[in-house]
């Protein structure tokens, strides 16, 4: 192959490599907003709150990280099967690079 070719298929798959992480971050994104849009319904469910007891941390925080286990469960082997790609690919822009680096060494 050509080094221009090379230079070519390098920039392709980076920026394959940036859409795999795009994806990755707008599932998190995701998974973030669900989770921000839940925050108001975890804070009600304290009982006794309006009679003067304060608030309970401890429940809201179990509460909010049993949520955002379950939310996160859901999309869990999209985000396994992105991030296996994602390193894949970062593999292979790295073997890439060492053949372009050794090709402009040699010359």
């Amino acid at each position: 192959m050509l080094p221009a070719d090379r230079s070519t298929q390098l920039f392709r798959m980076e920026e394959a490599r940036r859409q795999t992480q795009h994806q990755l971050d707008l599932i998190e994104r995701q998974i973030t907003r669900r989770m921000t849009a839940l925050i108001p319904q975890l804070g009600r469910k304290q009982p006794g709150y309006r009679r003067g007891k304060p608030p309970d941390p401890k429940t809201f925080l179990e509460r909010y990280r049993a949520n955002l286990a379950a939310i996160t469960a859901e999309r869990q082997p999209e985000i396994d099967a992105l991030s296996r790609k994602l390193a894949r690919q970062d593999v292979a822009i790295a073997v890439l690079r060492e053949r372009l680096s050794l090709r402009a060494l040699c010359a």
